[in-house]
């Protein structure tokens, strides 16, 4: 389904808004850009996207999320269709600072098992010839090796993104609706999640992603919107949410952060009006 439009290194905001205000976005937004070919395409123009997060017994990729570190990545497997021939994409997606990078590599479904071993695709497994791919996959095995990462959390959403008219990168905004996420220690890789719990209740997570300057209509599109950027990191406020509701705990050692137990006092396990929202991200 999906070519491959990664941005390799960018800036991103993100703003959990309700719908309402989402959807006056989008005709905003559609003045400057049009919708990706895989959201024009369907019907709602969104597409699911499932995410299997991996981390070590410790979760220490989600910890230093919660500390702020500066310096930080974790570690994903992203899937778009559930078919045997469907590529398969292992990410890093790395913060430093303010600016966010990625890379990836494609594989075919037999190689998925492997790769989360720790151990590299044989050159028939590969999707993709692209060299990036080969050297995405070694940073990938690299770092589960390092931290005997295994799989933790299935994140789901559906997502509507546009994109600059003459078909570059340099600008995307997305609309990810219907956040999800389950505890998952498998690898296999389906769109059905056991005992999913709502991450950001009604709420619509807007990302503008840029890799230069910010350009002024999204400028204007923060200020006509009284827009506030907010963290909404869809992996670890799943964690903490799903700490405090005590599902996590069903599955792994508790972890003890104490976010998550304030996060679910204040939230429930619907989430909030998106006014009333704090990631404890962002504590």
């Amino acid at each position: 389904m999906h070519s491959d439009r990664l941005q390799s290194q960018r800036f991103e905001f993100k703003y959990i808004i309700p719908e309402s205000t989402a959807a006056a976005a989008r005709g905003f937004v559609s003045s400057c850009l049009v919708l990706d070919e895989y959201a024009a395409t369907r019907p709602d123009c969104s597409y699911p996207v499932h995410s299997l997060y991996l981390d070590s017994d410790d979760f220490a990729l989600h910890q230093s999320t919660i500390n702020g570190d500066k310096d930080r990545y974790k570690l994903r497997v992203r899937f778009y269709e559930n078919r045997p021939g469907a590529p398969v994409y292992f990410e890093i997606k790395r913060r430093h600072d303010n600016t966010i990078s990625k890379e990836r590599g494609a594989v075919h479904r037999n190689a998925v098992n492997a790769v989360i071993a720790g151990q590299l695709p044989e050159e028939n497994q590969m999707a993709s010839n692209d060299p990036n791919h080969l050297r995405a996959l070694q940073t990938f095995c690299t770092h589960v090796n390092e931290l005997r990462a295994r799989p933790r959390v299935h994140v789901a959403y559906m997502r509507e993104a546009w994109m600059p008219r003459e078909g570059d990168n340099s600008v995307r905004v997305t609309f990810d609706r219907n956040v999800r996420s389950c505890p998952e220690a498998t690898a296999r890789l389906v769109p059905e999640m056991d005992y999913p719990v709502s991450v950001f209740g009604d709420c619509t997570v807007m990302e503008l992603k840029f890799m230069s300057r910010f350009p002024d209509w999204l400028a204007e599109l923060v200020r006509v919107f009284g827009l506030r950027p907010t963290s909404a990191a869809k992996y670890v406020d799943g964690v903490e949410l799903m700490e405090g509701l005590h599902i996590l705990n069903q599955i792994y050692r508790p972890m003890g952060s104490g976010f998550a137990r304030e996060r679910a006092r204040r939230i429930g396990p619907r989430g909030s009006p998106c006014g009333d929202y704090q990631s404890p991200t962002s504590t």
